[in-house]
């Protein structure tokens, strides 16, 4: 759909029309019940698991420190993505304002990047506990557990500034998104731009090098655990050290088959849309999800306050 370009400014008063999901009545009743429930159970899950962590003052460890902000982030991603759809759905809307499309794929991006970095900050946490667990309250002191977490959100931030940067320089000219939700390739579409390379290699190499320092963190991290529980004699160390740890790889699993789906619904334009659309969204529910669920169940120390919690209030 060709318009007169717009200027950064100009645009944001613009309206743009978002790609419809094409169901049938039974399917879009269907897929409205299972994203409603998706998105109250994860974000009442990741509530619970914060508030059970903010009140017991035995839980205000690193590792549950860094959960609460994985749990923060997973509500971001989640809220950003579910809500919209099933308001579209229910009201056949197709249309969303710039800001409001900004701020969807703002949170989005920022949701993908903090996953990562607070999944490797967990991974270290891990590794610093089990291999090191007489200098562990030395080594991840509160000034340092503050460092991670304000250098996660940071970094996000600025590298998503950035990647919004290169694109908003371009002048707008289209109105028409590929994709039912907001995201910067979406957005980057709707440019004037004829040659949008730098783009494409930035966001290319920040995808790769936050994917590589993740899966690193937990190669790196995870091989000189075993390393450390092989050579203990301890059973029940061993057996704590890999229940704690088989938590944490679930989840990291889990978000990076997820994200890689999203990715790779990105890159073969020639598959089915609706299967696109059903990967990104699956891509976003499943850790968010998932996350609270997976720690609510392995973790005890969680486990036995959510049962006094639930006894206490419920």
């Amino acid at each position: 759909m060709a318009n007169t370009t717009q200027g950064p400014l100009d645009v944001l008063n613009t309206i743009f029309v978002l790609s419809s999901i094409e169901l049938s009545r039974e399917g879009a009743y269907a897929t409205i019940i299972v994203m409603f429930s998706a998105y109250i159970l994860s974000v009442g899950s990741n509530l619970l698991l914060m508030l059970i962590v903010a009140v017991n003052r035995s839980l205000h460890e690193p590792m549950y420190i860094l959960l609460c902000n994985l749990s923060l982030n997973d509500i971001i991603g989640i809220s950003a993505l579910v809500p919209r759809a099933v308001f579209d759905i229910i009201f056949k809307n197709d249309i969303i304002t710039f800001s409001a499309c900004f701020i969807q794929a703002w949170c989005l991006h920022i949701y993908g990047a903090a996953a990562v970095l607070i999944l490797s900050a967990m991974a270290f946490d891990r590794y610093i506990a089990i291999c090191h667990p007489l200098r562990y309250h030395t080594i991840m002191s509160r000034a340092v557990v503050t460092s991670l977490i304000v250098f996660t959100w940071s970094a996000s931030f600025v590298i998503v500034m950035i990647v919004f940067a290169l694109t908003l320089q371009y002048p707008f000219c289209r109105k028409q998104l590929s994709n039912y939700y907001c995201d910067n390739m979406s957005i980057l579409s709707l440019t004037c731009a004829t040659d949008t390379t730098v783009n494409n290699i930035f966001g290319l190499f920040v995808t790769g090098l936050f994917h590589v320092c993740g899966v690193f963190s937990i190669i790196f991290s995870y091989t000189l655990i075993l390393i450390t529980c092989y050579k203990s004699n301890d059973s029940d160390s061993k057996s704590k050290a890999w229940n704690t740890c088989s938590t944490h790889l679930s989840v990291f699993v889990i978000y990076e088959i997820s994200s890689n789906a999203v990715v790779l619904a990105h890159r073969f334009p020639n598959a089915p849309p609706t299967l696109q659309k059903i990967l990104i969204m699956v891509g976003v529910i499943i850790p968010c999800c998932f996350n609270p669920i997976i720690y609510g169940l392995k973790s005890k120390d969680i486990k036995s306050k959510v049962k006094i919690f639930r006894n206490k209030y419920m």
